[in-house]
């Protein structure tokens, strides 16, 4: 199984940081982890205000203090004024990787028309995969099912924790 890996799971909410709404998305997240990965981790969990300075330093955090070879977020991905998820994702990360934004909106597009006001992404911050995904938690689940299969082979390229599981097929390529 190898060593553990430390999944970050971000939950940005005004409203839930200030403990008036229930977090959804967060338990969410790591209930879909805790259901697919046979791999040993521990999820690393915040909920944290629509604030970019705030949001940047919980994702450096997440990785370069924690470790995490995973960091997913939930909220702030929209068109609203407080939406500011992607931008702060964007001001960490050394590399963007739009193909997982473009995936998720594809997915999203099956089930409501919205998915196009998105603007979920993904990004590479030294040995850490940041994946911004949907707020709704029945979505989380939808977007993680056709998404998953890639994150594990990201993650070692980028000399992350090995991930595995028993239920998604995770695509690796064959070695030569």
């Amino acid at each position: 199984m190898g060593d553990l890996a430390k999944i970050g799971i971000v939950t940005v909410s005004d409203r839930a940081s200030r403990g008036e709404y229930e977090d959804l998305g967060g338990p969410a997240l790591q209930g879909w982890f805790e259901n697919n990965l046979s791999s040993t981790w521990e999820p690393v969990a915040r909920v944290i205000a629509d604030d970019q300075s705030g949001i940047e330093e919980t994702l450096r955090e997440l990785s370069d203090q924690e470790g995490c070879c995973l960091i997913v977020t939930t909220g702030g991905t929209g068109p609203a004024l407080r939406d500011v998820t992607p931008e702060a994702t964007e001001a960490v990360c050394e590399k963007m990787m739009p193909g997982f934004g473009e995936l998720m909106r594809q997915i999203s597009l099956q089930y409501v028309p919205t998915a196009i006001l998105s603007r979920q992404t993904a990004g590479i911050r030294g040995n850490s995969l940041i994946v911004n995904l949907p707020g709704k938690p029945s979505a989380i689940a939808e977007t993680l099912d056709e998404l998953f299969p890639a994150i594990p082979y990201c993650i070692d390229l980028i000399e992350g924790a090995y991930l595995e599981s028993e239920t998604v097929k995770i695509f690796r390529p064959k070695k030569k």
